[in-house]
């Protein structure tokens, strides 16, 4: 497993400043979240692979801004929507490619699309067949607002869609939708392919590693036996923390927790 931190962290920061003070600071590995399509140009990607490349960082995944566009553009009854988003997407694929990214994060519909789980896996797998063709990997993330915040969902569409299915496990929207993230191990299973994780207890649902309560041991016990190759991201929203130093202590944890695995607790 491959421990990260997202540049949402520090967000409204603009997004080459994010990656610079968390390459600065020694993390490397990133999420990188796109705030606007200015950031999508050409230009601007090769720029963030400079940076990356200086400071010898990796960049496993994208997030898109578009992600509250989603249930309009994908999943409404108007089919020019559908083919405009997938044309628009693209850009996402090729700053991808630049980056060398290769795991996307789709949100997906809301419970109040007019969308049966048929209908969702059908427009997904265009968006899944689509990434392929650049080398990316489109995984549906639970989101606790979306149609994916239950795991009877995410285990129906994973055992529908088969080998065209990928999962982004957020915990910390787990915990907002009154399921447990070990719910969604159990849902998703081996097609789990990326974590955005947070500790949780009584101070909050998206707290610093260490804060909270949450059984990080048992976790990557379980999400190490499922894939051990995942990426884990740590993802916190900036009033969850004080300054950088804290995501470089909590960053630091998450990888002496899934570093040098014990196999003792493999499951």
């Amino acid at each position: 497993m491959t421990a990260g931190v997202s540049t949402a962290c520090l967000y409204p920061k603009p997004l080459e400043e994010s990656i610079y003070d968390l390459a600065l600071n020694g993390i490397s590995c990133v999420e990188i979240f796109i705030n606007t399509h200015s950031e999508l140009k050409k230009s601007f990607a090769h720029g963030a692979a400079n940076l990356l490349k200086r400071f010898d960082v990796k960049c496993v995944s994208v997030h898109p801004f578009t992600c509250e566009m989603e249930p309009m553009m994908f999943f409404s009854q108007y089919k020019r929507r559908m083919e405009d988003i997938l044309e628009y997407y693209k850009y996402y694929f090729r700053f991808m490619n630049i980056v060398g990214a290769e795991i996307f994060v789709f949100h997906g519909g809301k419970p109040s699309s007019v969308c049966t789980d048929e209908l969702y896996c059908e427009r997904y797998s265009k968006l899944y067949r689509l990434g392929k063709e650049f080398g990316v990997t489109v995984a549906v993330e639970n989101v606790a607002r979306c149609k994916s915040s239950s795991s009877a969902f995410i285990k129906n569409i994973a055992g529908m869609l088969g080998d065209e299915f990928a999962f982004v496990l957020d915990t910390k929207q787990a915990v907002r939708a009154g399921e447990t993230p070990f719910k969604f191990l159990e849902a998703a299973g081996n097609k789990t392919a990326h974590v955005h994780i947070s500790d949780n207890g009584e101070m909050g649902d998206c707290l610093l590693i260490g804060r909270g309560r949450f059984d990080f041991r048992n976790f990557f016990a379980k999400l190490n036996a499922l894939n051990p190759e995942c990426n884990v991201i740590l993802e916190l929203y900036r009033n969850g923390f004080g300054g950088i130093s804290d995501l470089v202590s909590s960053y630091n944890i998450l990888k002496n927790m899934i570093g040098p695995y014990d196999k003792e607790y493999d499951i």
